[in-house]
């Protein structure tokens, strides 16, 4: 998250070489307009991060908007100092990419965000324009906390780079968004392709049904082995063992249940069959062996029908519980990681 505002650290940390000399107060007066951006960041951020969608918080990315518009407009207005306008140019350009950011790309990750659902690969789209957008910004900062650093050695200046607060919570939210997104991704992939399955299941499509069990399997297995070097995040372990419990559920249900579905399917299949040919004969016509025949055919799929019921509501009282518990992981890791903000 550092690229998402300007960190307020140098400022805070300056120590003069000759107290309040001008250039010092020129590099403070560019350090204050930070001020209200670094807030409504923060505030933008710890909504974000707290389960409120992009659609839910535009108020606030408006505000950040208009702040960022205000401080470029009152900075490019400054006189370069001693005609040296490198540092100002450079907040400039920060401020004018930062704009542009807040206002286009943060603009297309809001209607990417209607679609983020409906797959994966819209899933991953929409986690990795979000991911460039601070990317941009990252470089950005970088060439002017470079242009900073120039301007106090061109000056006399000493700085000492410690961080704000709000830096600090700024710095620690993006660590944990990037944490919860890599497991999220490991999560969703699973989830989509167990939601294409029982699309398949209800369809009673045989053929889809295996080839997406098999599609489950892949990625359960594939992204269990993927989650099992990543470490617990400041030695909290809760989110990543919430997603290997739904993983380890996802490879069950595709290489034990899915089975016992298709027979079931075919069970009935060939019922319906035997059903159609039974009632297809007159009553007069039907012979005692036929009745005998039927009869033992409807036994036997009742009862399938039987086991089948029982082990779909293990399934889905087990889902749901896992299901559950995801969701609570995920809240209260996001709660307990990310600094709130009331700015």
């Amino acid at each position: 998250m550092k690229g998402f505002y300007l960190s307020l650290a140098l400022i805070a940390g300056v120590i003069i070489a000759q107290a309040q000399s001008e250039a010092s107060q020129y590099l403070e007066a560019i350090g204050n307009e930070f001020h209200q951006i670094s807030q409504n960041s923060m505030s933008y951020t710890s909504a974000a991060s707290h389960g409120k969608s992009a659609r839910k918080i535009e108020k606030r990315r408006t505000e950040l908007i208009t702040s960022i518009r205000a401080a470029e407009t009152k900075i490019r207005r400054m006189k370069a100092f001693a005609g040296d306008a490198a540092l100002r140019d450079s907040v400039v350009a920060y401020l004018v990419l930062d704009r542009i950011v807040m206002t286009e790309d943060y603009g297309k990750i809001l209607n990417m965000e209607e679609i983020a659902e409906q797959s994966y690969d819209a899933m991953e789209a929409y986690l990795l324009a979000k991911e460039k957008a601070e990317e941009k910004l990252e470089a950005a900062y970088d060439r002017v906390s470079d242009q900073q650093k120039l301007f106090a050695n061109r000056n006399n200046i000493n700085l000492v780079e410690s961080t704000s607060k709000l830096g600090k919570k700024l710095e620690k939210s993006g660590k944990v968004i990037t944490y919860y997104n890599k497991i999220y991704l490991l999560f969703f992939k699973s989830y989509k392709n167990e939601a294409y399955l029982m699309s398949a299941l209800e369809k009673k499509d045989i053929s889809a049904m295996e080839q997406t069990k098999n599609t489950l399997l892949a990625s359960a297995e594939q992204d269990l082995e993927k989650i099992g070097p990543i470490p617990a995040f400041n030695g909290d372990n809760s989110l990543k063992n919430a997603c290997q419990q739904m993983l380890a559920f996802y490879k069950m249900e595709a290489s034990q249940k899915v089975p016992e579905m298709v027979n079931f399917l075919l069970k009935q299949e060939n019922f319906q069959k035997i059903n159609a040919a039974m009632q297809a004969k007159r009553p007069a016509d039907r012979t005692q062996a036929d009745v005998d025949n039927y009869n033992k055919s409807v036994k036997e799929f009742n009862a399938a029908v039987d086991k089948i019921n029982v082990m779909h509501n293990e399934l889905n009282k087990k889902r749901g519980s896992l299901l559950e518990q995801w969701n609570n992981a995920v809240e209260n890791f996001l709660d307990k990681h990310v600094p709130k903000h009331n700015g």
